[in-house]
């Protein structure tokens, strides 16, 4: 998922998308110990947006308890 993409999202379809992956990360673990995995790259893919939607969802919820402070 690009992060043009998550800029857009609310931190609530952040968090359903941060599931899913989570889901899918398991899966793939899975498929890895039992030897049935064939897109390798997959499994750093995922990581790695995972990692980024938390860092997305971090800073949308930083940005609105700042805005909260100051309002």
């Amino acid at each position: 998922m690009k992060s043009s993409e998550l800029q857009d999202l609310t931190p609530d379809q952040l968090d359903d998308e941060l599931l899913k992956l989570k889901k899918e990360q398991f899966n793939l673990r899975f498929q890895a110990a039992s030897g049935q995995l064939q897109n390798t790259s997959r499994v750093r893919r995922v990581r790695r947006d995972i990692a980024r939607i938390k860092t997305f969802g971090q800073q949308k919820r930083g940005a609105a308890a700042g805005a909260d402070a100051k309002g």
